[in-house]
């Protein structure tokens, strides 16, 4: 299925619960920087939630996955117009109890600046190794493994993988205020990390955790980035803290 966002048409998944339930929760799951909805920890993620009657909604966000819009030309800025549209979408379910956000990385920034916006809509909020670290290092000047001039914004940038990646990247995350967006969200957060996280450094989600008004911190003891062979320990840290919110 698609959901269109201003013309720009975006693959969808929907799961539901697997005991039929005619009415309950829906989580929104997004992928994170280069990824896409069937990843396996994001596919992991929403089946641990399927199998405790929460329905899930996957997206591929703009220049990712099966979605339009080309990658180079991402930002924050056009993904959080993505998530925002896709809110919309959620609320005339008519099955949908409660809304949920769910982000990975990249992903995982995203959906803890649109919990802000939408912080009368969103029960609670689970960013997974969040890339917090993407606004330090475009106002620092390194990303991506990559130095430049803050004030000076080179027109394009390589990606770790090769691909390109226009300059307005960099303009957009300078412009966000992350702590204002964490102050803001007054729910239920979980943040789950792995502590051998080598592409976000474990220490910028032990700093959110400690700003955000109600959160809780699962470390997953020798996790990569994307929870290779630790997928168990990731579905039990997210379905134990649905269970208690939701």
């Amino acid at each position: 299925m698609y959901i269109i966002d201003d013309g720009i048409k975006l693959n969808a998944k929907l799961d539901m619960p697997d005991d039929d339930s005619k009415r309950c929760p829906l989580c929104l799951i997004f992928h994170g920087f280069t990824g896409h909805i069937e990843e396996d920890h994001i596919v992991a993620v929403a089946r641990s939630m399927n199998e405790i009657g929460i329905a899930t909604l996957r997206l591929d966000l703009y220049g990712h996955g099966n979605s339009d819009g080309e990658f180079r030309d991402h930002t924050l800025y056009k993904w959080l117009n993505n998530i925002l549209a896709v809110v919309d979408y959620a609320k005339k379910l008519d099955f949908v109890s409660e809304l949920f956000l769910c982000g990975h990385s990249q992903g995982g920034l995203a959906v803890t600046l649109a919990a802000a916006m939408e912080r009368d809509v969103i029960r609670a909020l689970i960013p997974l190794s969040p890339a917090y670290s993407i606004i330090q290092g475009a106002k620092e000047g390194e990303l991506l493994g990559k130095k430049f001039d803050p004030e000076h914004i080179p027109d394009e940038l390589i990606s770790w993988d090769g691909r390109k990646l226009s300059g307005n990247y960099i303009r957009v995350a300078q412009s966000i205020d992350l702590e204002s967006a964490i102050k803001k969200y007054k729910g239920p957060v979980l943040i789950v990390h792995g502590d051998a996280d080598e592409t976000v450094p474990v220490q910028f989600a032990k700093d959110a955790a400690n700003k955000f008004e109600i959160c809780r911190l699962v470390l997953i003891e020798g996790a990569d980035h994307c929870y290779e062979n630790y997928l168990e320990e990731l579905e039990d840290a997210v379905a134990d803290f649905m269970i208690a919110v939701k």
